[in-house]
């Protein structure tokens, strides 16, 4: 019964167009103002088909198993109580997954009444005739149709007289705005059906379905929200976060989206939930789909292509999203969530943590051991080691008694400074002896019970009370302690872990009353079996609702809490990382993927989830490099060392009992790989941050599923082993044990391996490339030009070093790139225009570098080399600004032009750069210069973004330039 029950719960998406084509008593109403039109009716089946059930079906119930929507997903229904509540039960074989018990054709549901025009666009009143089989259902919903913008369209559906909890993404994040295009710029239609009530979307340019809800009833209950619509193909994406493949199984699964602190593994609901996908349609376009609802959901997949949302409260509020391409379709996304935050540029850099650096003897010492053995290393972190008894806001006078003086001394290094602070508050401490505590409870700051009483759980502390961050007071109170904790400790950044909320005692010390909420009428398949399972009751109170609507939303508020008292604390640019994660979180902290394992399947599936993480909104993403859980074999550790040196956030983190798995505890080639591949995760830096820049201010991806970069080939839909920094940069890892190659997808064009410059000209073949312990494949496509930097120890040295450019030459000679850079950590830098912009371009056997907007964050910075990829034949001769330079070299093996390289750089980073002297005899002045270096200003500015642009450069200081190569 229990597996029977399963593949039913897995089945309510799949009777698609045989019902849109067998509606006999219905409507459609389209965007314009109805003529009402028939459905087109489909054939009548035999009345001999008996659909593999062993009787003879009634028509309405003959439908192939992949079209059968499941009746039964709030239990397990035999064939009396499915007939009971007017479905179909038609018994299937063994192999099949398919319901038992489905919907007919045309089964009642609501009816629409008139559809009429609003301001903002177009509604109507639903009203069903009768109850469904739901207990409390809504007899009468509410309809609105927003035409948000001519790419996203928001359909919601509420009850029409009862107030609902509805989803307040925090910050002002214009979800509601509406735009004021004609219908005819609309890349959708719709049409509804009048009885029973559906809705399709279609794509305006070739009619094509994207979204069709006449397949399956629409339910609306108190606690029960049913939602089923087809899908333009099978090629699905998001539904986060879960340990999956990037494309979803689309054969009879289910997802559950529910917070939950568990290690990632399959089948599981974990630390984050996104309802949000987006489908990759056969001709290259895209679109996505986003229910902005936060209460526990599953998600049904089923192989027809259909999508069922099963929501246990709110409202369903859909957003979509038209693309027409997937890379638009995340921008369109995060229009309406918020694009994400600009992180601190030593954010970029590398991070070393461990849960067990028990003393800040043993902190130090790790961070010297790094130093003096060359690893690039940025922030050192502590897990909660640091806390007096495990309570935040604390420090273990023993063992810590000094931090402060050690957060000082790595400041002094370069080195920047980050700590785990969970939002339980301990609840056991003596009254006045723990001020955390003492304040919430005078400021009234904490999660209660039903019957009004402080609810108390249990974390690392003990008896542990919760932060309720929907109250504004609680938000003012946190802010306070965290300024309060930066007098005594001056962190550079926090960590929110355990944030899900987590719990050790399920709901509460005193258990959860007997109540709808704590057990609903359907619960979606979570671990436990239960909503309070490791975390809160969900009849706990909050300022904004109930903790059962609330829950996923908790780590999502407190990051936006943390993110604001940072601020206040410092008044640089704040780096929160937190593991719980909602839509929206990306706008004010990073994610990391949780307590990975130390293997290799891990090690692989890291890359769908990172990648997962940045169509969410969150590019700040990585997993634990080395792993988290279990002991990291040398190998193992190399090759995710050279992984996550291509993760946006790069952490190496352990757990206590583990082995350690620091890069200096390895053999002499173990060591020299790792610090290959940190030194050339630090040479790219430029690039990475100019990334970020671009995710910031226009919602682009970070870390990019090669589908987003090559809609229409389509042997990127499925490559999840690979992906690209940006259009330009594709990584491909070893995943493998004891592999020394690697097959990767090159698509189409020319790829310059970014080591030696050698080309590979595809026409979308795969490469068996090699990768010796030492070697991770990075290459560069053509037509592209990246800014990098002399790496050095830290982003504080780095960022002062040299910058270099590796120009790839398309097969017209021509190439592109740009340079974000302002002071690394300064506060809305790019919105109050405190920055500079640079394009660099290469064309006609020249490179330039073109200031579009300058400050002071490039005064003093050079340009150190050019290294060219793509030069057909030896250059006779080249120029700098008008002044020949004979510094450089060719290789005519691999056509690359450059330099020789310094002595500065290690040798495995030697074919980067051209020398220092090519720079330095050159100037690289810029070429619209007309005074002198204290007086000269250029009008030769372009705007950026909507900014003017402009003001003062000076030769010898600015990456503007001419180099011509003849």
């Amino acid at each position: 019964m229990a597996t029977w029950r399963k593949f039913g719960a897995a089945a309510i998406a799949a009777f698609a167009f045989s019902t849109f084509c067998h509606f006999r008593h219905s409507g459609l109403v389209g965007n314009g103002d109805p003529p009402v039109r028939a459905l087109r009716r489909g054939p009548e089946p035999a009345d001999d088909d008996d659909g593999g059930g062993g009787r003879v079906q009634p028509p309405r119930c003959v439908t192939p198993p992949e079209r059968r929507f499941d009746c039964g997903r709030d239990r397990a229904l035999g064939r009396l109580e499915c007939e009971r509540r007017s479905c179909c039960y038609s018994p299937l074989n063994g192999s099949s997954k398919a319901p038992w018990c489905f919907y007919p054709r045309a089964y009642p549901g609501y009816q629409m009444g008139v559809l009429t025009p609003t301001r903002r666009g177009r509604a109507a009143t639903l009203s069903r005739a009768s109850s469904s089989y739901l207990p409390r259902d809504v007899a009468t919903l509410h309809l609105e149709e927003t035409r948000h913008s001519a790419s996203c369209l928001r359909l919601t559906l509420k009850d029409a007289w009862s107030e609902r909890y509805e989803v307040e993404l925090p910050g002002g994040v214009p979800q509601g705005k509406s735009s004021s295009s004609s219908s005819r710029d609309a890349l959708y239609t719709v049409e509804y059906q009048a009885d029973p009530f559906g809705f399709i979307v279609r794509r305006a340019s070739n009619g094509r379905p994207v979204m069709n809800s006449t397949v399956a009833p629409l339910l609306f209950a108190e606690q029960y929200l049913q939602l089923s619509t087809t899908l333009a193909s099978w090629l699905v994406s998001g539904l986060g976060e879960h340990y999956t493949s990037l494309l979803l199984d689309l054969n009879w699964t289910s997802l559950t989206l529910w917070n939950r602190d568990m290690a990632p593994h399959a089948g599981a609901n974990l630390y984050g939930s996104h309802p949000f996908y987006v489908v990759q349609e056969e001709d290259g376009l895209a679109h996505g789909v986003f229910l902005l609802n936060s209460n526990a959901m599953e998600v049904f997949l089923q192989p027809l292509p259909a999508l069922t949302w099963v929501s246990t409260g709110g409202v369903l509020d859909l957003f979509v999203f038209m693309g027409p391409d997937a890379q638009s379709v995340v921008r369109q996304y995060l229009q309406i969530i918020g694009q994400p935050a600009m992180p601190p540029y030593w954010s970029l850099g590398f991070h070393l943590c461990r849960w067990g650096y028990k003393s800040t003897n043993a902190t130090r010492e790790v961070a010297r051991r790094m130093h003096d053995a060359d690893f690039p290393m940025d922030v050192q972190w502590n897990d909660l080691d640091y806390a007096s008894q495990g309570r935040v806001f604390t420090v273990d006078p023993l063992r810590f008694g000094d931090l402060k003086e050690t957060v000082e001394h790595f400041h002094r290094s370069g080195v920047k400074y980050v700590l785990i602070l969970d939002p339980g508050i301990s609840a056991r401490s003596p009254p006045g002896t723990y001020r955390p505590f003492d304040d919430g409870l005078k400021r009234d700051v904490f999660i209660k019970n039903a019957t009004g009483h402080l609810l108390l759980g249990e974390v690392w502390p003990g008896l542990t009370a919760f932060p309720d961050f929907t109250n504004p007071e609680t938000a003012r109170w946190w802010q306070d302690c965290i300024v309060d904790f930066y007098s005594k400790v001056p962190v550079d950044g926090l960590w929110i872990d355990m944030n899900e909320p987590t719990s050790f005692v399920s709901g509460s010390t005193e258990g959860c009353p007997d109540t709808e909420l704590e057990n609903p009428p359907y619960t979606p398949r979570v671990l436990g079996g239960r909503l309070s399972s490791w975390t809160l009751c969900m009849s706990a109170r909050q300022k904004r609702s109930a903790h059962y609507d609330l829950h996923n939303t908790y780590g999502l508020t407190q990051a936006f809490a943390t993110h604001r008292a940072l601020v206040r604390a410092r008044g640089r640019r704040p780096f929160v990382l937190s593991r719980s994660s909602f839509p929206s979180i990306g706008r004010f902290s990073g994610v990391w993927t949780g307590d990975v394992r130390s293997d290799w399947e891990q090690l692989a599936f890291s890359i769908p989830s990172v990648l997962r993480l940045g169509l969410f909104g969150v590019p700040l993403a990585g997993a634990d490099v080395c792993g988290f859980g279990g002991d990291a074999g040398e190998e193992l550790c190399v090759r995710w060392t050279q992984l996550g040196a291509f993760y946006p956030f790069m952490r190496n983190h352990n757990d206590r009992p583990n082995a350690p798995q620091e890069p200096f505890v390895f053999g002499a080639e173990a060591r020299a790989a790792m610090r290959d591949a940190l030194r050339l995760r630090y040479s790219l830096l430029p690039f990475l941050y100019t990334l970020f820049h671009h995710a910031h201010a226009r919602g682009d991806t970070v870390a990019r599923p090669l589908f987003l970069e090559f809609p229409a080939d389509p042997r990127c839909r499925r490559v999840d082993r690979q992906f690209l920094w940006g259009s330009c940069l594709l990584v491909s890892p070893v995943l493998e044990e004891g592999a020394s190659e690697v097959s990767a997808y090159l698509p189409p064009g020319t790829w310059y391996d970014l080591r030696s410059g050698r080309p590979t000209y595809s026409r979308g073949d795969d490469a068996l490339l090699p990768a010796p312990l030492d070697v991770i494949n990075i290459h560069v496509r053509e037509g592209h030009i990246i800014p990098m930097q002399e790496p050095a120890l830290t982003t504080t040295a780095s960022r002062k070093k040299a910058f270099l450019l590796t120009a790839a030459l398309s097969a017209e000679g021509s190439a592109r790139g740009d340079l974000f850079w302002d002071d690394g950590d300064g506060v809305d830098t790019f919105q109050t225009g405190n920055y500079s912009y640079l394009l660099f371009t290469a064309k006609q056997s020249q490179v330039t570098g073109d200031p579009l907007r300058l400050n002071g964050a490039l005064d003093g910075l050079v340009l150190g080399g050019v290294r060219v990829l793509g030069v057909p034949s030896p250059p006779r001769r080249v120029f700098a600004d008008g002044e020949e330079v004979e510094d450089f070299a060719y290789d005519a093996d691999t056509k690359v032009s450059r330099g020789p390289p310094t002595g500065d750089l290690p040798e495995a980073d030697a074919a980067f750069v051209a020398s220092r002297r090519f720079c330095e005899s050159a100037g690289w002045p810029c070429p619209c210069q007309t005074g002198s270096e204290s007086s000269g200003n250029s009008d030769a500015t372009l705007p950026l973004a909507g900014d003017a642009a402009g003001g003062p450069f000076s030769p010898k200081r600015q990456l503007g330039g001419q180099c011509l190569i003849s």
